[in-house]
């Protein structure tokens, strides 16, 4: 099974639960258990709000979502083209955040690598961040 989507949002915040219910249900052909959905969903929205708070600093934007199904794999790519991370690897230690002060928790990237089998972060400063993520939907056994 190969299937494909595309689609773009305004970053806002009310967005977020658009794009983690589109991505969600694009894999419903597969048959998912209840806790890859809860999975995915969870990947989506820390993606799609790092993108919101960090790529955008709350300011105009746009997020792009692709999603691709090969097999039993879904890879979803959402990207954004705001102010870029400069140190990736930093950025993605637990705990770390960009935003000191604030109520980040820093645990966006540790979530998305959680909950996906894959995860794979490019970024160039002053042109954006995309984030790749895979999942493995495991086979029906009943």
């Amino acid at each position: 099974m190969r299937n494909k989507m595309k689609f773009e949002i305004p970053a806002k915040s009310e967005n977020e639960k658009l794009a983690r219910t589109v991505c969600a249900a694009f894999v419903l052909g597969l048959d998912p258990t209840i806790e890859e959905i809860d999975e995915i969903k969870t990947a989506v929205s820390e993606a799609v709000t790092n993108c919101i708070i960090h790529g955008y600093d709350s300011e105009d934007g746009v997020i792009d979502i692709e999603a691709e199904i090969r097999d039993r794999s879904v890879t979803y790519i959402i990207k954004d083209y705001g102010c870029g991370i400069e140190d990736i690897e930093k950025a993605m230690e637990p705990l770390y955040t960009g935003k000191p002060g604030s109520e980040r928790s820093g645990m966006g990237f540790s979530i998305m690598e959680a909950f996906m089998d894959e995860l794979k972060v490019e970024s160039c400063p002053g042109k954006g961040t995309i984030i790749i993520m895979t999942k493995r939907i495991s086979e029906d056994v009943r």
